[in-house]
């Protein structure tokens, strides 16, 4: 299958591993930012097989990790008023404060797990007197067809469908974890398909304020090698750029029409981050033309606050101060069939890729 077997090459790989040991010679921190590459590098055993001086730290790069409480506990109330509530699966077992949305299905809630927003318009078109939200999460990469969905409702005159928007941005992330006190990060792996819609210009203005290597990625074992070896070739040589090893998708202009979607419906804001806090400008925020469609607004439910769970170190991890079997509940306490976090539940997280693929238990 094309770009997706040759870059399984084991022999390739190798090399390229092989490459890294040859040429490593101080500590390099690398963090790759996204949750797909982390999950790569774990199942594939990379870890392992790097130098030890070469240390791979796992970023905030999972939109469902990153998806604070209060958005949860948002969603679960629409469904205990009587809403019907779409989502894609991998957003129904992330805990709220109190309970989950599969557990408040569980206790009659109509939640429908679907695999496009459209399908969401759908169910409002063909339930007229019922209202539907869809729980719209994501990185750059999904925010085009949830923006879409709001063209698509506007257009066929659907009134009782809206979006609960949790759009995070990923440049403002990296440059809120360049700025902890607490940063040891070297070199950046980017997130390939964050980058193969937005493109590459965004990442510019980092490398050159931080003097810091970016390599955007794919999330293929030879992908993921390739990058850190560029990376760790910049670092050794003492230079910092812009590199792009995923150029068979990701291109410098990125996606036009899609971002050019995005912009219609979306604006720039502040975003709360599970664990981390509000970062300045780093999401999207439903334009004012378009508030109708916001389920904040239309069912006046922005005010729900609340804490995070303190047994739960995600926050630490999403910033990469910490490893997953590093936290005492790990493996413990929380596990995928009960998490404290979202990290443990979520197909990207970091604590769940731990769980299944690693020896650190």
């Amino acid at each position: 299958m094309k770009y997706l077997s040759e870059y399984r090459n084991l022999e390739e790989t190798k090399k390229i591993l092989d490459e890294i040991h040859k040429i490593t010679t101080r500590e390099w921190n690398i963090m790759e930012i996204c949750g797909g590459q982390t999950h790569s590098l774990v199942k594939n055993g990379i870890l392992e097989l790097l130098p030890e001086k070469v240390r791979m730290i796992h970023g905030p790069g999972c939109p469902v990790c990153v998806t604070p409480l209060n958005l949860i506990d948002k969603a679960i109330e629409l469904l205990e008023k009587g809403v019907i509530v779409c989502s894609f699966g991998d957003m129904i077992r992330v805990p709220g404060s109190k309970k989950s949305l599969l557990e408040a299905k569980a206790l009659g809630g109509d939640l429908r797990i679907l695999y496009s927003p459209i399908e969401a318009v759908s169910i409002a078109k063909e339930n007229p007197d019922k209202e539907v939200v869809f729980f719209a999460v994501g990185f750059e990469t999904t925010a085009p067809a949830n923006a879409l969905s709001v063209l698509h409702a506007e257009k066929e005159g659907i009134s009782n469908y809206s979006i609960l928007a949790s759009h995070v941005l990923v440049p403002p992330a990296m440059e809120a974890i360049l700025d902890d006190k607490f940063c040891t990060i070297d070199a950046f792996l980017g997130a390939g398909h964050v980058c193969a819609i937005m493109g590459t210009k965004e990442y510019n203005p980092l490398v050159e304020k931080y003097k810091i290597p970016i390599v955007v990625t794919g999330f293929e074992p030879l992908d993921l090698v390739q990058g850190i070896y560029l990376a760790v070739k910049q670092l050794e040589a003492g230079k910092y750029k812009l590199e792009n090893q995923y150029s068979r998708i990701v291109k410098e202009e990125g996606n036009i029409a899609a971002i050019n979607v995005i912009n219609k419906i979306f604006e720039i804001g502040n975003r709360e981050w599970r664990g981390i806090g509000e970062i300045p400008n780093s999401g999207y925020v439903i334009k004012e033309a378009y508030r109708k469609y916001d389920a904040e607004a239309k069912f006046d439910i922005s005010n729900i606050k609340v804490p995070e769970n303190p047994n739960c170190i995600a926050g630490q991890i999403l910033r990469g101060i910490k490893k997953p079997h590093e936290c005492e509940q790990f493996g413990k306490a929380c596990k995928p069939a009960n998490p404290l976090g979202a990290p443990m539940v979520s197909s990207e997280g970091a604590c769940a890729a731990y769980y299944h693929f690693s020896n650190n238990l």
